[in-house]
């Protein structure tokens, strides 16, 4: 998301998902739906769920890897309940805010989260990692080192981003800025993705070969890291056959993939329908969409993408189409509803959510693409004024809170009940099974 300004057609997009969730019944989609499997029986058994769990947690932190059109960990499935928390790093770079880092984090473990999204980027900006070209500030760098290995020890996830498309924390605007001062004839911000300097710049950020100062671990060796993300929502507006951007992916999902085999690898798209498959246009979010340089079947068939994202609206296609013609996940990367739109409250946001774990579940029963969802974004108390409107502090939203923890329950059931290694019988087997699909998805 553009963590700054919101163009139309994000505005668009959303009044979209605000219609749609309007119309959802409360009885179909609301929190009603999940109070109403709360038997004795089931809450017993979630109560006892974390002992009988132990033999499951005996595996060491492993890496995340791919399996057809689902994540697995120890070769047994990772359906992820996730959030978004872009400022992290810049939060942990200074001693009176690196607090807050810990308690995203902890509010995100209390609700069964096991993925965080966030920003591995701040080029030529104020508290930047990236000064210059390959010139950093360690003690930011120390801050990112501070933000993984605080991860780990909540036991969450995190997909890292490599750089922005917008200008906020830089971005490709950046690079060309300092293409333009080492003497590059540059004309457009889009030249990031075409000009051979541009993209060395962008080789030559060393994340990847990183040495954790906290816990002396490489990046490119650390489980804690889900996937390297190569761009925030990538747009080539002054190519809209989607060419240009097409080359740029197939070379930096090659070239990450040369330096870290381990990790997986994902684009950062929005979820756009272009030219190859324009009889899809019709579930962009508008005709603008199209006309941006993405193209959402096409970018990932590209050698060394993992799995697909999508942006902001689940009602559409991309995650059938992940499964029928790349065979890969989906993840729903970025989806929210924003406080400061018209007619907003807490229970269209709530509706939303619920439509997205729906997808999700429905996913799991099916043995589809469907493979997790990062709600943006989740805050920590007293963190207002960085508020663009979509943050959840899981304190001030009981509801929504309930909600994300059931979710996160149900896909860790999934995913244990799914282990060759566990050792529940039948009777258990079925108790599980009522607890994920009681209600008819």
């Amino acid at each position: 998301m553009e963590t700054h300004n919101r163009f139309g057609l994000r505005i668009i997009s959303l009044v979209i998902f605000l219609t749609l969730t309007k119309s959802l019944s409360s009885t179909a989609f609301g929190v009603s739906e999940y109070e109403d499997w709360e038997s004795v029986d089931i809450a017993d058994f979630i109560l006892n769920y974390g002992s009988e769990m132990g033999v499951l947690e005996e595996n060491e932190w492993q890496m995340v890897q791919r399996k057809g059109n689902q994540f697995v960990v120890n070769d047994q499935p990772f359906y992820v309940n996730g959030f978004n928390t872009y400022w992290l790093m810049v939060f942990a770079a200074d001693e009176s805010t690196r607090g807050k880092v810990t308690e995203v984090f902890k509010h995100a473990s209390s609700v069964g989260m096991s993925v965080c999204r966030t920003w591995a980027f701040n080029d030529g900006q104020w508290r930047a990692l990236q000064k210059s070209p390959s010139v950093y500030d360690e003690d930011v760098f120390k801050a990112l080192d501070f933000v993984v290995s605080e991860a780990k020890k909540y036991k969450i996830r995190l997909i890292l981003s490599l750089v922005n498309n917008w200008e906020a924390y830089g971005g490709k605007a950046q690079y060309v800025k300092w293409g333009k001062e080492a003497g590059l004839n540059l004309t457009s911000d889009d030249d990031f993705f075409s000009h051979p300097t541009l993209r060395s710049y962008y080789k030559a950020h060393t994340v990847l070969n990183r040495v954790n100062t906290f816990t002396n671990i490489t990046y490119k060796e650390d489980p804690t890291i889900f996937a390297w993300e190569l761009m925030n929502e990538p747009r080539c507006n002054s190519d809209s056959s989607g060419d240009v951007l097409q080359d740029w992916i197939k070379e930096m999902a090659f070239y990450v993939k040369s330096i870290d085999p381990k990790h997986l690898v994902e684009i950062g798209l929005e979820g756009f329908y272009g030219p190859s498959t324009p009889q899809r246009y019709q579930f962009n979010p508008n005709s603008y969409a199209q006309q941006v340089g993405t193209d959402f079947i096409r970018n990932h068939q590209v050698l060394g993408v993992d799995f697909a994202s999508v942006h902001i609206y689940p009602d559409s296609c991309p995650h059938r189409d992940a499964e029928k013609y790349l065979g890969m996940p989906v993840v729903f990367a970025e989806f929210g509803v924003s406080a400061k739109s018209p007619g907003y409250n807490s229970t269209y946001r709530d509706n939303l959510i619920n439509t997205v774990y729906k997808t999700i579940l429905n996913s799991t029963k099916k043995g589809g693409s469907g493979a997790g969802s990062l709600v943006w974004q989740l805050f920590p108390d007293g963190t207002d004024y960085m508020d663009d409107g979509y943050a959840i502090v899981l304190s001030k939203s009981p509801s929504t809170s309930s909600i994300i923890s059931l979710q996160s329950t149900r896909l860790a059931l999934f995913n244990s009940l799914c282990s060759k290694k566990c050792r529940w019988g039948c009777k258990k087997r079925n108790m599980l099974e009522k607890v994920l699909y009681r209600d008819e998805l």
